[in-house]
């Protein structure tokens, strides 16, 4: 009977499923914003890696050939270290038999250390210039530089070459170098070396721009007298000519503690270090270099006016670390956020690249395993002597849930009045609002029943067909969608098996006029059918799909018919025949046509549930991990496929997308361009012989390459939702997607 409608005036009590919609609602837009943080974080993680290793735009360039027209000339036949005391630029030289030692581009993990070490036994001081990012990977380093006494200094966050910047960019680089610092080891440093910078004869009007801006920030920039080229690995020899000075002068000689194999180094600087104090040589650092140049030029007692020593203690650690200076405040805790931040990238990275390679080696496993075994499947059951056994011909009950389904139910009925195999037709209102009961009984079919029912959900409604079903086959479809003539008659021939419990049908969209539809047409064709194909071979059937599939109805009613538990009653229901002993088979060509989303909303909506309510009915039956028989068997074969290829793969599968834009950004264009279009190549072939099995045409192909750009990244994001959802201990009840009714009568072709 159909409920007394309400008092004038009165507002209509919600439904069961418009209470439940709205209390997922409330739910609901909490779970996609972690998700898309999530996803946020791990985009951030990788931009943060490949900012630090590497950069954009090929910035590594050098100037060369530029004019020095406007560079005074002072500086150009000067000592190696640039200050602006008052905003005046001069430079200062090292002291005479004075030796600053200078090292660029780390801290290395493997040869800083090492240089430490060479330095403690020498006792012998050194001003490391370090590039930010290798500071922020490896803090402990400088940590260890600065308390062993030697001083470091900014050479720029990321080895780039400043005269091609902006001043803003030059800003930026100094200031994350100087974070990193804070991060590491609680200090910033006034001091600064250019990459690719050499002796001050070498500034050029572009430089000069930049050592300006510096100078006038507070910075003191150092040059270099001689150069030990040990970056060339010319020897141990060569190295130690090189970095000698000429008799009796000062200077600031350059090595490098990173950038390369530095054994050579290693070698050459105990022996240089010997050699410069047999010749009566001293070694010390920027700040102590100035300093003694400082006293040499006043007067006994007098004060000094300016420099980065000025004012500095008078004990010979804090003189030979005057640049250092205590980061406090935001700079200290940035820096410490930065560098933490580092340190998961550091750890995140490398375990993404690994969960890339499974990922990577089960997503083509995958396409392996369809492709041979849809063929096999393919070939088998389309034998000239294969078939089941004796035609099924008695009559079968079909049972259509209906829940506000007047744009639909008309065409699903009259497509299933034109069947050629006998049939009842059930049709449960599950309380209608919009007349679909008087319209299916309108249509005065034969053979139609209409069962109203208040609002309970499509299991409720299921179950209360399947109990006033009249014949022992059950076929079961959604009220957006119609069968072709010969569909049931074909779907209920694996049933003369007594194995057979239950038969899954071909699904097909019928709206793929569209841009969506087409992309869903694809991933019917290829990711649910060839699916179907390779678990009906082994076995473990996962899904019977609700838009067409038959069932035995003892079966069902043995197993508890259709369970409200999981939001996948029918991939609930499935894994319950399995359990029972049933075999599970697919019928490709018992073809079914239904009404996909038509908005981007609505299929997360229906992707949402779907995804969902897999995890769900897995969980509810992981007792079948440890059965014997059948259902032992499903458990250790069909559910670990079925979480690697629907849940654990497409999770971490947009790993493969991140690290494409990743490579591309920051390591080879070109060779990441590749890879990608290889993995698409590899789907086309795949997509192309699901859609030849299924005689498709394959002009929707074309639409594949934008799929992989668009609607794969936003099945992703449904699944990382869902995972969200799962974890979170979430609850979604069934929900109504909004339908036109614009599939029609199938023509009995696929197209």
């Amino acid at each position: 009977m159909t409920a007394a409608p309400p008092a004038r005036g009165r507002r209509r009590a919600p439904t069961r499923i418009e209470r439940a919609a709205g209390r997922a609602a409330a739910l609901h837009r909490p779970r996609v914003l972690l998700a898309l943080l999530l996803l946020l974080a791990l985009t951030c993680v990788m931009l943060l890696d490949g900012y630090l290793r590497a950069e954009v735009g090929d910035d590594q360039r050098v100037r060369s050939g530029a004019s020095a027209s406007d560079v005074p000339d002072e500086i150009l036949e000067g000592g190696p270290i640039l200050t602006f005391p008052g905003g005046q630029a001069e430079t200062v030289s090292v002291p005479d038999r004075t030796i600053v030692l200078t090292f660029d581009d780390g801290p290395d993990p493997t040869w800083t250390p090492k240089v430490m070490e060479v330095l403690e036994e020498y006792d012998v001081p050194g001003t490391f210039f370090v590039v930010g990012s290798m500071v922020s990977r490896h803090p402990d380093i400088v940590r260890d530089l600065v308390e062993q006494g030697n001083e470091v200094g900014v050479h720029t966050f990321t080895h780039v070459d400043l005269s091609y910047q902006s001043a803003s960019r030059v800003t930026r680089e100094m200031e994350q170098t100087q974070l990193a610092l804070a991060g590491a080891a609680g200090i910033t440093s006034t001091l600064f070396r250019a990459p690719y910078s050499s002796k001050t004869d070498a500034v050029d009007n572009y430089s000069w721009q930049v050592y300006q801006q510096l100078g006038e920030d507070g910075y003191t920039s150092v040059f270099i007298d001689t150069d030990s080229e040990d970056w060339k690995e010319p020897g141990v020899a060569k190295i130690v000519e090189g970095a000698t000075p000429e008799d009796g002068e000062g200077t600031s000689v350059l090595f490098h503690d990173s950038g390369g194999d530095r054994t050579q180094t290693l070698e050459a600087l105990p022996k240089y270090i010997e050699t410069m104090r047999a010749k009566g040589y001293t070694f010390t650092t920027v700040s102590g270099a100035l300093a003694e140049q400082q006293q040499e030029q006043q007067p006994a007692g007098g004060s000094g006016t300016g420099g980065p020593a000025a004012g500095a203690p008078s004990g010979t650690g804090d003189v030979l670390q005057a640049s250092h200076h205590p980061a406090t405040g935001t700079t200290l805790y940035v820096g410490k956020a930065l560098v933490a931040a580092v340190a998961v990238a550091e750890w995140t990275v490398p375990a993404l690249s690994v969960g890339l390679v499974v990922v990577g080696a089960a997503v083509m496993g995958r396409f392996g395993l369809m492709l041979v075994l849809a063929r096999r499947h393919h070939r088998q059951r389309n034998r000239r002597r294969f078939g089941w056994g004796p035609p099924v011909t008695r009559p079968v009950s079909v049972i259509v849930p209906a829940y506000n389904e007047k744009e639909c139910i008309e065409n699903t009925l009259r497509s299933l009045a034109a069947s050629t195999h006998p049939i009842e037709i059930v049709v449960v209102d599950d309380g209608s609002t919009d007349g679909t009961a008087e319209l299916a009984e309108a249509l005065g079919l034969p053979d139609v029943r209409v069962i109203r029912q208040e609002n309970a959900g499509k299991p409720a409604a299921l179950n209360n067909g399947i109990r006033a079903a009249r014949h022992d086959i059950v076929v079961m479809m959604d009220g957006d969608t119609v069968f072709e003539p010969d569909t049931v008659g074909r779907l209920v021939q694996p049933f003369a098996d007594p194995a057979v419990g239950a038969v899954a049908g071909n699904a097909k969209v019928g709206n793929r006029g569209t841009l969506i539809g087409a992309w869903q047409h694809i991933e019917y064709v290829m990711g649910f059918n060839l699916d179907r194909r390779m678990y009906d071979l082994l076995r473990c059937m996962p899904t019977i799909p609700g838009a067409i599939g038959a069932f035995r109805r003892g079966a069902v009613l043995d197993a508890g018919g259709m369970s409200e538990d999981t939001l996948a009653e029918d991939t609930d229901i499935t894994i319950a025949l399995h359990r029972a002993g049933w075999r599970v088979v697919y019928e490709e060509h018992a073809r079914a046509w239904t009404e996909a989303p038509r908005s981007l909303r609505q299929l997360w909506s229906q992707r949402y549930r779907w995804s969902y309510g897999t995890m769900q009915a897995l969980w509810k039956h992981r007792g079948s991990l440890t059965d014997k028989g059948p259902s032992g068997r499903f458990g250790r074969v069909g559910m670990p496929l079925v979480v690697l290829f629907q849940v654990v793969t497409p999770v971490f599968a947009p790993l493969i997308d991140v690290f494409t834009v990743y490579s591309m950004l920051f390591v080879d264009f070109k060779a990441a361009l590749l890879a990608w279009c290889a993995v698409l190549g590899v789907q086309l072939v795949c997509a192309a012989y699901a859609f030849r099995l299924d005689r498709e045409k394959y002009r929707y192909l074309l639409m594949m390459p934008l799929q992989q750009l668009a609607y794969r990244q936003m099945m992703y994001l449904v699944l990382i939702h869902s995972c969200v959802t799962a974890l979170t201990g979430g609850r979604l009840r069934w929900q109504k997607l909004k339908r036109t009714g614009e599939v029609g009568m199938p023509s009995g072709t696929g197209g």
